[in-house]
């Protein structure tokens, strides 16, 4: 078993010149390759937290490693006043993945007429904060100055403001009031519930609803499904009343779960969709593309990043979203998935298993899910704990089967020590 020092001095310097917004594992990382991350005292770690989900094609693809390369001895940033090579050739290949279809399952079956345009910004926040902007005009331009987001509880939407707003967890809330006002939530897979918050809003004229805000697996809230069911009548009622459908694929997207996004899976398209994590295999991106009636509904001086879609980021994005698509990782992530979670499911002390593709939560039976982390940490597993009770699970989609089987080992082995209080 490993021991870490906890006296090392970056952990000394963090604690002297950060801003403790975060509890931080007693370990520092200086090199990593597809799955496996390496510490300054040159340990290797299988990574079954993939950056936060955000190594799509796992650390230090060559694809991006190359573009990147390439990149930064030519220009890093001009702004977007000017025109940047690989941005919209970026913003074009995630037009083709928005439009794919796919089976239940995430098989590619076909494709969609829908354009879509994109604006391109530096994290998941920040794309959801152009998608309130976009359900906001919606509803000024359509249904009379409506206002109201209507999103899920239990949800994450991000870290600033409005996006902390939008989230549906109290606890998130509490020290930072007052919240941007314009915000209601609902539980999800609830369809009465929603519609009568929706019948209750339009009764307040300029208040009603402009939009419905939704993540397909709610991530940090627990790794939570909404059904394919429940999507498609949220929709219907979009459609049938007006609003635009938002998704949240912040963590879902860019074959996470299988298919291109998470919606494919419902048969659905949405209005609006927010992007970050895998869009660039970790390089800090985020996008949020709509359809063109409603991206048009934005112009100059509407919306802007000084630093969304620069010059690396585009490269790292489009080198990154080409090789997802050639190397066909969508088809290896349903197979791998479902390796994970049947694996999972046969663990000591775990009681259910959520999620899709390399997207997972891991229910356990009794509350020992921190101490799970730090003792994986000791074994040289990266792993992710939501609360006392869940695992999450958001490898690099280029895990392979071997890597899980060494996983689930070493994890039995674990659950079944701390489980029974050894």
């Amino acid at each position: 078993m490993y021991t870490f020092d906890t006296d090392a001095p970056f952990i000394h310097d963090d604690s002297q010149y950060l801003i403790g917004t975060y509890q931080r594992l007693p370990v520092e990382f200086v090199e990593a390759h597809g799955a496996v991350l390496t510490d300054s005292e040159g340990r290797d770690f299988l990574d079954f937290l993939g950056g936060i989900g955000a190594a799509s094609l796992g650390h230090c693809h060559p694809a991006v490693v190359e573009a990147l390369h390439r990149q930064i001895d030519r220009v890093w940033q001009v702004g977007n006043y000017f025109y940047v090579e690989n941005r919209s050739e970026l913003a074009h290949g995630i037009a083709d993945l928005l439009s794919t279809t796919t089976d239940a399952m995430g098989h590619v079956v076909g494709s969609t007429s829908t354009r879509w345009k994109t604006f391109f910004a530096n994290s998941g926040a920040e794309a959801n904060e152009g998608a309130i902007k976009l359900a906001r005009r919606w509803g000024e331009k359509n249904l009379a100055g409506a206002s109201t987001i209507i999103s899920a509880k239990k949800s994450f939407h991000g870290r600033t403001l409005a996006t902390l707003a939008a989230t549906g967890q109290d606890a998130f809330h509490k020290t930072f009031l007052p919240m941007p006002q314009g915000f209601d939530f609902v539980s999800l897979n609830d369809v009465s519930a929603l519609e009568h918050k929706l019948d209750v809003l339009a009764e307040g004229g300029k208040q009603g609803a402009c939009a419905i805000m939704l993540e397909c697996i709610q991530g940090e809230g627990g790794v939570w499904p909404a059904e394919n069911s429940y999507l498609r009548s949220v929709r219907e009622i979009c459609d049938d009343r007006g609003l635009i459908l938002i998704i949240d694929e912040v963590q879902t997207g860019f074959f996470r779960t299988g298919a291109p996004f998470s919606f494919q899976l419902a048969g659905i398209e949405p209005d609006v969709v927010s992007q970050a994590k895998g869009i660039a295999d970790g390089f800090p991106m985020g996008a949020v593309s709509a359809r063109a009636q409603v991206a048009d509904l934005l112009g100059p001086g509407d919306h802007g990043s000084t630093f969304g879609g620069n010059a690396l980021a585009a490269a790292a994005g489009r080198a990154t979203v080409e090789t997802l698509v050639s190397q066909n990782v969508g088809e290896h992530v349903i197979v791998v998935g479902q390796h994970l979670a049947d694996g999972l499911a046969e663990l000591p002390h775990v009681s259910e298993v959520r999620g899709k593709g390399l997207m997972r939560g891991a229910q356990l039976d009794i509350p020992i899910a921190g101490d799970v982390v730090d003792a994986a940490l000791a074994e040289g597993l990266v792993l992710n704990h939501i609360g006392d009770s869940i695992l999450r699970f958001l490898p690099p989609l280029v895990i392979t089967e071997g890597q899980i089987d060494t996983m689930l080992g070493k994890l039995k082995e674990i659950l079944e020590r701390i489980g029974n209080g050894n």
